[in-house]
């Protein structure tokens, strides 16, 4: 089984001028109470993930993710409907490890999350200045839960 180690953050201040790239999500989720399945489509690419609930503490969760051909993903991701996330990733080197920040579009337009994978719950990382509010196990920050209260509506 895949676990997925990650902390979460708000971010506040100019994170985009230590961005090595950029990507454009669309996100589509079917959701069965703990278990969400996320279609993803990037400019190229489509996914599939299927991920559980969290530990405690929410910093680890179940995920199972596979890639799919781009035609096949994007017919999957219109059967997700309104169910859907509009975001630009960008990605930024930190020490030893890499944050993608989100900056979400649509009905979330203001909300900025970094995150950072880890291979541990306990694994220390350097904290870049633009990191602000902890916000990991939060579940009105999850994806999953943007489709049904979105940031406008908070």
């Amino acid at each position: 089984m895949a676990q997925e180690i990650e902390r979460k953050f708000l971010v506040q201040g100019d994170f985009k001028k230590n961005a090595t790239s950029v990507i454009h999500i669309q996100q589509g989720y079917i959701i069965n109470g703990m278990v969400s399945m996320r279609i993803r489509v990037l400019t190229d690419r489509g996914y599939i993930t299927i991920k559980g609930p969290g530990n405690k503490s929410g910093t680890t969760r179940y995920e199972w993710e596979r890639e799919l051909p781009l035609d096949k993903a994007l017919i999957l991701f219109e059967l997700c409907g309104i169910h859907s996330i509009n975001k630009h990733r960008y990605l930024i080197p930190v020490g030893n490890h890499i944050f993608e920040v989100d900056e979400f579009h649509g009905a979330n337009e203001g909300l900025i999350i970094a995150e950072v994978e880890l291979s541990s719950e306990f694994e220390s990382f350097e904290k870049p200045v633009f990191l602000a509010e902890e916000v990991t196990g939060d579940n009105k920050y999850y994806n999953a839960s943007l489709i049904n209260l979105p940031y406008n509506k908070w």
